[in-house]
């Protein structure tokens, strides 16, 4: 019996371990864009904008160097809001409060971001952006604020469903 509640504990564990894999990678990926040189990280994403401009130009009227920044910053946001979803789930998986959660993962992404800001101070031709930082927040919380929602919105149905026989 006492093996057994042991192995359940591992498994929990192991689960709660494996919940934090993700946001790890994730992590991981954010850290190897940013330490791409300028000349890498630009021309990666401007071959990328330059195909979506050829596309669009000829029916809205875009500079490249408007798109470029548009992509660019949306990646930010969209890499963040990635982030702050997977830091909920893990600290969901770990047992915490929903609400802590959501301020938690919050936290975490904001942090993360900043220190990413600073790490990109000493790439060659790179420099840390408060803006981009706010940007990254604005992204994490986004993705929070959707999680909130949808999780709001199950609630409701479900607690209309357990009073609705």
């Amino acid at each position: 019996m006492e093996e057994r509640q042991e192995r359940k504990g591992f498994g929990r564990m192991k689960k709660q371990l494996l919940a934090w894999l993700w946001p790890v990678l994730w992590m991981v990926l954010i850290f190897t864009l940013s330490h791409q040189p300028a000349g890498v990280s630009g021309g990666i994403s401007s071959e990328i904008v330059r195909q979506v401009f050829e596309a669009i130009v000829r029916f809205v009227p875009v500079e490249f160097e408007t798109l470029h920044t548009l992509f660019r910053k949306s990646a930010h946001f969209f890499a963040y809001l990635v982030l702050g979803l997977l830091f909920v789930r893990a600290l969901l998986k770990n047992g915490m409060a929903f609400g802590r959660a959501l301020l938690w993962a919050f936290a975490l992404s904001a942090l993360y971001a900043a220190s990413d800001e600073f790490h990109q101070l000493f790439i060659p031709g790179r420099s840390g952006e408060i803006r981009d930082v706010l940007i990254d927040s604005a992204g994490a919380a986004t993705g929070l604020l959707c999680y909130w929602l949808f999780a709001k919105n199950k609630w409701q149905h479900e607690k209309k469903a357990e009073t609705s026989w």
